[in-house]
């Protein structure tokens, strides 16, 4: 497995990992509809080129398996193949995160309580809880910050 931050985002890369998200958000953000999750996929893409650290996982074919964003010391997305889950992956990537790229919080949908449990199992706590997400739509999310 290769583990890099993206120079290039070329639409190829940026198509594979679409790919990704939709198959992860598919096993995971159970509380969305097909419709929800479709109209949500238009803004992937623009989220993946805006964000400053773009880091991929991939197989030793090139296929890529997981990825995350980083933001000012943010993550703003982590999201792995279905298969990928609950093999260390993802851990690995959040320590990454937080060595390499300086993560200290991150948001999470409150009603994915797998991904609620992998953030407090890796130390973050929640601060703050909305009642919507950032769309509006009634969906809670936890702002969560690594503890000290």
């Amino acid at each position: 497995m290769n583990i890099y931050e993206v120079q290039t985002r070329t639409p190829l890369l940026m198509q594979k990992l679409l790919m990704v998200w939709e198959a992860s958000v598919r096993a995971t953000h159970l509380f969305l509809s097909d419709a929800e999750i479709k109209q949500i996929k238009e803004y992937v893409p623009q989220a993946l080129n805006a964000v400053t650290h773009l880091i991929v996982a991939e197989r030793e074919s090139g296929a890529p398996i997981a990825f995350m964003g980083v933001e000012d010391g943010r993550l703003e997305m982590l999201f792995l193949l279905p298969p990928e889950r609950s093999r260390g992956l993802g851990k690995q990537l959040l320590q990454l995160g937080i060595q390499d790229y300086g993560v200290l919080e991150l948001t999470v949908n409150e009603q994915n309580p797998q991904a609620v449990g992998f953030y407090e199992h890796l130390g973050f706590e929640t601060y703050k809880r909305t009642v919507r997400d950032e769309a509006g739509r009634p969906y809670p999310l936890l702002y969560m910050r690594l503890r000290k």
